[in-house]
């Protein structure tokens, strides 16, 4: 597998303090990452930096290219998207406008092939794709976002939050349709408080804790590691 996202020794500021410091971590093509930590320790700075969205020093580097001068909206046209924690929807849109929005820099036949696939991966935003985005239920609107982000035609699909506030067999399909999106050939950089999930899913894993990566590893090997258990899986004696 070929290297898809490398970030070299990020730091992240928000004036004078240091959310994230010297990260360093990468996703090969066709590959779910996880990074896990507990609510503040960095991870959604990391990912919004990742995305341009926040100033950051250190080296940022995706699909080989260099991504120091290149703008957020770019590195989405380039296949790195994000779906942000607050899912960010247009609530006064219809499902479908939300979708064919999240096309606006695919040409419009492949934007209608694209459509057609989401609604097939989603079953649910295609009945409710007349529906105004903001009277959908939880669930309902973290797959739109993903449907929406599915729309750029990502090269690599980063997940803020995606099970937050969601009932556990939501949860279990959206970690299902994670699954799924890998089988396609798009690559997963995965931020989740749920790190049993998370584990579960990814092929590899990174611990965050304070703004800095404390443990890394196949996820297979970080589930069974007692740190882990102990803080992140409820399993301490």
């Amino acid at each position: 597998m070929s290297e898809l996202l490398i970030i070299d020794q990020l730091s992240v500021a928000y004036g004078h303090v240091e959310a994230v410091t010297g990260v360093s971590l990468k996703v090969m093509a066709g590959e779910i990452v996880t990074v896990i930590g507990a609510n503040g320790a960095g991870k959604s700075t990391l990912l919004n930096a990742a995305l341009g969205l926040l100033p950051s020093h250190g080296r940022i580097r995706f699909d080989g290219r260099d991504m120091a001068a290149v703008e957020a909206e770019d590195r989405v046209g380039l296949g790195l998207c994000l779906v942000a924690e607050k899912r960010e929807l247009f609530g006064t849109m219809t499902v479908e406008d939300n979708l064919v929005l999240g096309g606006f820099r695919v040409d419009r036949k492949a934007a209608a092939e694209t459509l057609v696939q989401v609604f097939d991966r989603f079953p649910r935003l295609k009945e409710r794709r007349s529906q105004l985005a903001g009277t959908l239920s939880g669930g309902e609107r973290q797959m739109l976002a993903m449907g929406r982000a599915l729309m750029s035609r990502p090269r690599l699909l980063m997940l803020d939050e995606p099970s937050l506030g969601l009932a556990p067999k939501i949860v279990a399909d959206i970690f299902a349709i994670i699954a799924d999106l890998r089988a396609t050939g798009v690559a997963i950089l995965l931020v989740e408080q749920n790190a049993r999930a998370a584990l579960n899913a990814a092929d590899r894993a990174y611990v965050m804790e304070l703004g800095r990566i404390s443990l890394e590893g196949p996820s297979v090997e970080l589930a069974r590691d007692p740190r882990i258990a102990e803080s992140y899986l409820g399993l301490g004696h």
